[in-house]
Formats: structure tokens, sequence, C-alpha cells
């Protein structure tokens, strides 16, 4: 820890603010792309350590990730009320990573790349577009050729819908063979569905005798704590696990953005947001961590080559239009979520609707996509975005609601309500 006052500023290339799973990413890159001549501080409040959180996403096998994760898989479940769908995803594969391994690597790049850490939180940010001047709570002050920003931040405006991803998942112990860990369930739609929203379970293995049991809802309102937890106690109940056999060693929590609302990912000349707060969220799915990864390694690659650390955007413009269409269509009940996803992947081959939903599918892709979904309901989500983007640019700029950009929390040992 560092403290630097008013007379002694702390001069620096690169100033990371928050220290979550985007920066330790970048932290990674930079060591991995060979960036060491940059002066670089971290200015975070906390120091990230051990399990708290849990990200799951698709993609190819990847020599640096790889060796991190808790586990990958092959096959995948998409379960319906009618019908239970295996999938290959082949040449992709499912993977879990927890945070404790994210942190580790990046505490040693932190090292390598001799960065000064602030253990404090940075309280104003002032950008006269040739340095940018960092206020820290502990009285330092960081002045920086670029800031990278990876705290929560609310959108810039309020978004025509605004659900959130919110669930609660138990980190489940048997005392003897229940699980396959050959295969995750990536949803499973049997679970009751809100009036407003879809909700599906998980199942993520990491053996037989362990895994994350998890109850998850996209829905514009939170449950309760019980609400939770008698979900997930109905969830368990309908995969057949006898609850006298297991036992509850983590309970993961965790609250995600799912709007078209506006994330600006350089607010300003010198300032660049990545993460959640940088749109690497897709409204759609809630899913973050592929968009993260890439920002971090297309940043570093950046810094190495001595351009500016702007990554490109998260997803492109017209997967942006597409998730507003789909979020409008669910939110007004023109296609359930169930059946949504089940015509998803029962018309396309499964590597086609991860890539989808990951943002990196060709316009031919995506037209083929489009075409599983049914028309009508899509014609209208689509007519009705049109109409209310026309009465934004009409009006005033709505004040953004209280979304909350990701939080995302695990708890060791604790038992169900």
């Amino acid at each position: 820890m560092v403290r630097v006052t008013d007379s002694a500023p702390l001069d620096v290339d690169l100033a990371l603010l928050g220290g979550g799973g985007a920066a330790s990413l970048l932290l990674a890159a930079l060591d991995r792309h060979g960036v060491r001549d940059l002066r670089i501080a971290i200015v975070d409040p906390v120091r990230r350590r051990g399990q708290d959180r849990t990200w799951a996403f698709w993609g190819s096998p990847d020599p640096d990730l790889d060796p991190l994760l808790s586990a990958s898989w092959q096959q995948v479940e998409v379960t319906t009320p009618a019908r239970r769908r295996v999938l290959d995803l082949t040449p992709l594969r499912y993977a879990m990573l927890r945070s404790g391994p994210v942190y580790d690597r990046a505490a040693d790049a932190e090292r390598r790349l001799r960065a000064t850490r602030i253990v404090a939180p940075a309280e104003t940010v002032t950008d006269d577009r040739t340095r940018v001047v960092v206020r820290v709570g502990d009285g330092s002050v960081v002045r920086a050729g670029w800031v990278l920003d990876s705290r929560p931040r609310p959108p810039a405006r309020a978004g025509r819908t605004t659900w959130l991803q919110h669930f609660r998942g138990w980190w489940l112990e048997a005392d003897r063979p229940v699980f396959d860990p050959q295969r995750a369930v990536l949803m499973d739609f049997r679970t009751p569905q809100p009036p407003r929203g879809v909700s599906f379970g998980y199942v993520l293995p990491v053996g037989d005798r362990y895994a994350l049991v998890e109850y998850t809802e996209f829905s514009p309102g939170l449950l309760t704590d019980a609400g939770y937890d008698a979900a997930l106690t109905a969830y368990r109940d309908l995969l057949g696990l006898d609850p006298a056999g297991l036992r509850v060693r983590e309970v993961e929590n965790g609250v995600i953005p799912m709007t078209d609302a506006p994330f600006p990912a350089r607010p300003t000349p010198r300032v660049v947001r990545l993460g959640t707060a940088g749109g690497a969220t897709r409204p759609s799915t809630g899913f973050t961590f592929s968009a993260m990864y890439r920002q971090a390694d297309q940043v570093a690659r950046a810094l190495a080559a001595g351009r500016p650390p702007v990554p490109e955007p998260a997803y492109p413009r017209r997967h942006r239009w597409m998730d507003a269409v789909a979020l409008r269509a669910l939110d007004r009940g023109g296609v359930g979520g169930p059946e949504f996803f089940d015509r998803l992947f029962d018309r396309n081959p499964a590597e086609r609707v991860l890539r989808f939903l990951d943002g990196v599918t060709s316009p031919a892709e995506e037209v083929a996509v489009m075409n599983s979904t049914r028309l009508l309901p899509m014609i209208a989500a689509t007519a009705g975005d049109a109409t209310q983007r026309l009465r934004d640019r009409l009006r005033p700029t709505r004040p953004a609601p209280a979304v909350p950009a990701a939080v995302v929390g695990v708890a060791p040992e604790a038992p169900p309500g």
C-alpha cells in the first residue's frame, strides 16, 4: 500500500481503477504480452483473493486459460418440460473458472510488472485530454496517461427494457457419486416460470460428488432470500438429489444487468471502461467473461505495440440491436423464454447458437439464428423497439435507474434456509 500527498502525486502511464475480474485479466494479459516498460498503478479498496465468484463460458480450448479451469465439458444438456436435449459442443467446450486462480495469476503479474497498488477507493477522475488526475480516498493523487476503469457504473441513461439476471447456487458435496462429471446442465427449464420473465436451473459438476447447482431468473425484480432458497430446494428435489446425503459447502449469489441501456466504453478521451461498465455483459444472456477476456487481450496487445489502450466494442452494433429486440419480445410476453431458447438449439447447430450468444457470429449465421425464432412476435418487438427509439430521440434523456452493474458473492459453508 502506498500513500501519495497532493504535493507529491504519483505519475504513471496507466492507472487501473478497480481490481476485480476485468483488472485481473488485464494484468495477466499485460504480463503475457511482455509489457514491461510502463509505470502502472492499481487503485482498489480491496485486495482480491480466493473464491468470491465463478465464471462460466464457452469457447475453443485455450492454452492460457485451460490450466486455471475448475472443469470443462464437451457435452451439455438443455431441458424443457417436453424433452431433454444433449448437445455436443465440439469444437467448443463449456468451461467453469473460479476467481481464486485468476486473482493469483494477477498478483504474480502485478509483481513482475512492478505495479504500484493503492488500497483505497478512487473518488474523482478528471481528464484534461493530456493527463488524467485520480484523487483517491486516502488523500493520494495519481496522474496517469490513461485510466482503465472497471468499477461498477450505472448506464448512461435508462434502457427501453431493464431486466436482471439474478441467481443463487449451492456448491453441493454428496456422500456418494450422484453427478456426471462428463456433462453439464446448461439450462433446465422445468423450474416454475415467473409471471414476467424466465427461470431455469443448471448443474456444473466438477466431480461425481461435487457440483454447483444453481437457480437463475431473468426478470425485472429480485427474490427474497427465502424465495431463492425455496427455488433451489425445489430444483434439488426435481433433480432427485437426496438432501440427507448432501452438504452445502458454499452459497453463491449474483445480480447482473440485462438491459439495452448504453454503457459508454470511453466516457472521456483518456478514460476507458472495461468489464460490465464497458459493455462486456451481453444484454440477452448476462454472460460477461468472454468479452471481458477479449477486452484485456486487445488492450494488452495495443499497449505492447505502442498504441492507445482502447479495445474494440464488446459486441457488434447489430448484436446490441438484436439483444434489444429479444429483450423487448421476452418482456412484453411475445415469446416465452423456454420456447425461445428451445427453438434456437432445436434449429441450429449448438456451436452456432453459442457463438451467436457470445457475439462472434457472421451476419449470415445471424440470419439463420433469427429465422429459427417465431417470426410475428419478433416483428412486433422490432417495430416497438424502432418506435421507442424514435420517441427517445424526441424527448429529454431519462435518468438511468439503479441497475447493479454486476454483483456476485460467495459465502463459505452457508446452509440453505
